[in-house]
């Protein structure tokens, strides 16, 4: 396999934004669809796959998600055309014999609630990953955000308990002339080691 060009390194990491203002310019429920069929693919433990996604877009279900979101957060994501709820199966392991087929994946996870917690999450953190550099390349902004009140999350949108909310995504088109100077990142020798 052959690296990517500059210009696909550069959508998808060193010229790509975080947003926070967005074009009056829908996002088609193709796209979305094209999006999840991209972010699937990405690798994930024993491939649980335990990320769940809702697609926020009606004005409705933004107002109610709206609500729970932090002050600083309240206009990006009422102006984003879609607000994915990325968040995760607290069962997930229960489709592990069709996921994982080739090894009782399911009975790892039996009577062990922690690991179940914390696989949820660090699996489904990963796909948020991926559904971030999918949509990237299919040509979409995104605004990931942290602030917002999980437990008013969870209570709207999951009642039933079965999925729980790992963070937000703001996704649309965004406005280029209203992003923030690129904060600076570590460097290799002072974030990495090589042993």
């Amino acid at each position: 396999m052959e690296a990517l060009d500059q210009a696909a390194l550069a959508r998808l990491f060193t010229e790509a934004r975080t947003h926070g203002a967005w074009q009056d310019r829908p996002v088609d429920e193709a796209v979305l669809r094209q999006l999840y069929e991209l972010m699937k693919f990405g690798p994930t433990a024993v491939n649980s796959t335990p990320a769940r996604i809702v697609f926020v877009r009606s004005a409705a279900e933004k107002a109610r998600l709206v609500d729970c979101v932090s002050p600083g957060n309240v206009e990006k994501t009422r102006n984003a055309p879609v607000t994915a709820i990325v968040a995760f199966d607290n069962a997930f392991h229960e489709q592990l014999p069709r996921l994982f087929p080739h090894a009782d994946a399911r009975s790892w996870y039996e009577g062990q609630p922690e690991k179940i917690a914390r696989d949820a999450l660090v699996n489904s953190s990963l796909q948020g990953g991926y559904l971030i550099l999918a949509a990237r390349a299919l040509g979409l902004d995104c605004g990931p955000m942290g602030g917002f009140d999980a437990a008013k999350v969870n209570a709207a949108f999951f009642p039933d308990g079965k999925w729980s909310v790992n963070f937000l995504l703001n996704l649309g088109y965004g406005d280029a002339g209203k992003v923030h100077p690129r904060g600076p990142r570590l460097p290799f020798e002072e974030a990495c080691r090589i042993v």
